[in-house]
């Protein structure tokens, strides 16, 4: 009995401990679900606050930009024609240029240096016929006479590039391009003249080894080599011009017969214009100054071409019979950095050039323009909007010496041939070995030039007018030795050729001033580093560094026009000036002309004070605007890094960004106490000082137009 009572006590204390533990249980269970239940409604408060938070920060941004915005627009006028009295400056420099020009006009006139006024036309045809009856020529006289006529032709293609429509008549054009064909003709013409007087006498300088004649005059503008084969022996097939580096190698059926060689460098190139002409294509040369050392055309026809006509007499082409219409039609058109000088008035000067910015970007999806005749014929002709000849011409060519002179007693007999300078009747098919090249040739590179890829050796199509790549083979390029070897088919008129757009786009850029009306402009391409020093209306390159070493020193450190200088540095290889056509090979984001224009502009008037330099945003910017990077600079040396801010600029408006260069996505958001401005000019006249500003305004005319056709030439707002 006293048994089962201590079982119920115990059953009855675990069934009271048992229901103890379950509410307990339930009661935290309770807690634990009203704990969560509090936290979310807490987290639901608080985005609901942000949200709001959010919303309110908008509002007040959008009313701040509203009532900058207003500003903006109460203000717009004023801004605009106070920039307006700054940009006179352009004027002013286009006046000066002006008067330059009649200045040295005038001077040229009182010299009275027996040199013709090209565009004379009674002087200009005076003086060819005077050279054409003199007869009696050797090589060193035509190099001596070459020096005048390059600089003749010169004159002329400025005339045409810089003169607007009103100043000379259709016909007028039409003939100033008559004149430098004839003229190119003409010193063509007198080459040959010189080589047959100098066959003439080739028995006079037989070498005492061989038995050959051969020999090499040169200077800045032409290297003349000729070898004539005398006695006609196979082990005296090759030859080395030592006194140039070039060499040939010919083919036996060559090598025992009379023939004359003749390699005849010109480091200006007459051919390639000739491909443009007939294409109908604008030319791609600036027209601000008459200092440039840029040559003109030829013909480029020569004994190399006409192998297969056997004994004719050697000829240069007329005029008609080279694309005339085509060659009168792109007379007629001018690039673009120059058109401020052809304008009366600021503003028409910078719709001018937008106008032309924005032609070349229509184009920019466009294909590249195919050669007639398939695709193989278009795989073979060059296009020389790709790719450009680098380091002139080189006309190689089979010449049939003249008779020699015999003995007869005391007599000597020579017979008299009154066909002129006549080809070396052959062709490869003749030769023993009907796969061998008619010749193997060695050129030695320009010094002068920079190759950074293997050259592309291309051959001149007298009858296509083009240049092509077929009937070359066998290329051995020699870096270091600065030389290339190759094979030809035939005797051609050959070139070497390299990408018109391997350093575009650029990979940075920097303007900052660096004294009274000077500044430094340095472009990094993707093989090179390029300093320009900028002083008044002049251009000095400062330095050209490629791979850790400074190239080009033969125009280092001379000082010359902005145009001067750009077409100096193409001729080097170092073409950091894109063209309009540059869109359809360069990959580059699509940027409004007008926007970039003025953006030009107005970098330029502020360069005196203002440091400007690349920003990597500028291609997220969208193709309405512009973005670059801006610091105020009163001290030698680059802007440090945290010097710079950046601003956005469509052309009609401009702001400063609260964007920085490490900022992980393109924001437009603007800097904090920051302002709308229809100016570059206003946006950065807010925070700089007086020392600044007092420099904009004194900056010069000259310096200012100059940094203006740098710009304008690069486009570096475009190509980086």
């Amino acid at each position: 009995m006293e048994l089962l009572n201590c079982i119920k006590i115990i059953l009855t204390f675990v069934f009271f401990s048992v229901v103890a533990n379950m509410k307990s249980s339930g009661k935290s269970g309770k807690s634990k679900k009203g704990k969560e239940g509090k936290q979310k409604d807490e987290a639901e408060l608080r985005a609901e606050q942000e949200e709001a938070e959010r919303l309110e920060k908008e509002r007040l941004y959008q009313q701040h930009l509203e009532k900058l915005e207003a500003k903006y627009q109460r203000e717009r006028e004023s801004e605009l024609a106070e920039l307006n009295s700054l940009k006179q400056k352009f004027l002013s420099a286009q006046q000066w240029k002006m008067d330059y020009k009649e200045q040295a006009k005038w001077e040229r006139y009182l010299s009275c240096d027996g040199t013709p006024d090209p565009t004379v036309p009674q002087e200009i045809n005076t003086f060819m016929s005077l050279w054409r009856d003199h007869q009696e020529e050797d090589v060193q006289l035509v190099m001596e006479k070459e020096e005048v006529v390059l600089n003749l032709i010169e004159k002329l293609e400025f005339h045409l590039l810089e003169a607007s429509p009103d100043e000379i008549t259709e016909e007028q054009r039409n003939q100033y391009q008559e004149f430098i064909l004839q003229l190119q003709d003409l010193l063509h013409q007198k080459y040959n003249e010189a080589t047959l007087n100098l066959l003439k006498t080739a028995s006079m300088y037989e070498d005492p080894e061989t038995g050959n004649m051969h020999t090499v005059i040169k200077d800045k503008n032409t290297t003349f080599c000729i070898w004539v084969n005398l006695k006609k022996k196979a082990r005296f097939k090759s030859h080395v011009f030592q006194e140039a580096g070039h060499s040939f190698d010919l083919p036996k059926s060559l090598a025992l017969s009379g023939v004359a060689v003749r390699l005849l460098h010109t480091r200006y190139d007459h051919v390639s214009p000739l491909w443009v002409q007939c294409q109908g294509l604008p030319r791609q040369e600036a027209s601000d100054s008459e200092d440039s050392a840029e040559h003109p055309k030829d013909t480029g026809q020569g004994p190399g071409q006409e192998e297969e006509k056997g004994r004719e007499e050697l000829s240069v082409p007329a005029a008609e019979e080279t694309c005339s219409e085509g060659r009168k039609s792109a007379a007629s058109l001018k690039e673009n950095s120059s058109n401020t000088d052809d304008t009366k008035d600021t503003e028409e000067a910078t719709e001018k050039n937008s106008d032309i910015l924005d032609a070349a970007s229509q184009d920019e999806d466009a294909a590249p323009q195919e050669e007639a005749g398939g695709g193989e014929e278009a795989a073979q002709a060059v296009d020389l909007q790709q790719l450009a000849p680098l380091g002139g011409v080189y006309r190689i060519e089979a010449l049939q010496p003249p008779p020699r002179a015999r003995r007869v007693g005391d007599w000597s007999a020579v017979e008299l041939l009154d066909v002129g300078l006549e080809v070396y009747p052959y062709s490869p098919e003749e030769a023993e070995d009907g796969t061998q090249a008619a010749v193997q040739i060695t050129l030695r590179l320009p010094d002068n030039v920079i190759y950074f890829q293997v050259p592309v050796i291309a051959r001149w199509d007298p009858e296509g007018q083009q240049w092509r790549t077929d009937g070359i083979s066998n290329i051995t390029y020699e870096a270091e030795e600065k030389s290339i070897t190759f094979g030809m088919g035939a005797f051609y008129t050959v070139a070497l050729l390299q990408d018109a757009h391997l350093n575009l786009p650029y990979q940075a850029w920097e303007l900052h001033p660096t004294g009274v009306d000077e500044g430094l402009f340095t472009v990094t391409a993707a093989f090179a580093t390029i300093q320009i020093q900028i002083k008044d209306n002049q251009c000095m390159l400062s330095s050209v560094v490629v791979e850790e070493e400074e190239v080009l020193s033969h125009i280092t450190g001379k000082w010359m026009s902005p145009f001067a200088l750009r077409e100096a540095l193409k001729r080097a290889g170092v073409n950091i000036f894109p063209a309009d056509y540059s869109p359809k090979y360069v990959p580059v984001p699509t940027k409004a002309a007008l926007a970039e224009v003025k953006a030009y502009e107005q970098m330029a008037l502020l360069a005196a004070a203002f440091a400007f330099a690349h920003s990597k945003w500028n291609g997220e910017a969208g193709p309405e605007q512009v973005v670059f990077k801006v610091s105020e600079h009163l001290t030698a040396g680059s802007a440090k890094d945290n010097d710079w801010s950046l601003y956005v600029f469509s052309g009609e408006k401009v702001q400063n960004l609260q964007l920085t260069e490490t900022s992980e996505a393109f924001s437009e958001e603007l800097g904090e106490e920051s302002e709308f401005h229809s100016t570059l000019y206003h946006m950065l006249k807010d925070s700089a000082s007086n020392e600044a500003m007092d420099k904009v305004e004194r900056a010069g005319f000259l310096f200012i137009d100059s940094v203006y056709q740098l710009l304008l030439a690069t486009r570096v707002l475009a190509y980086s």
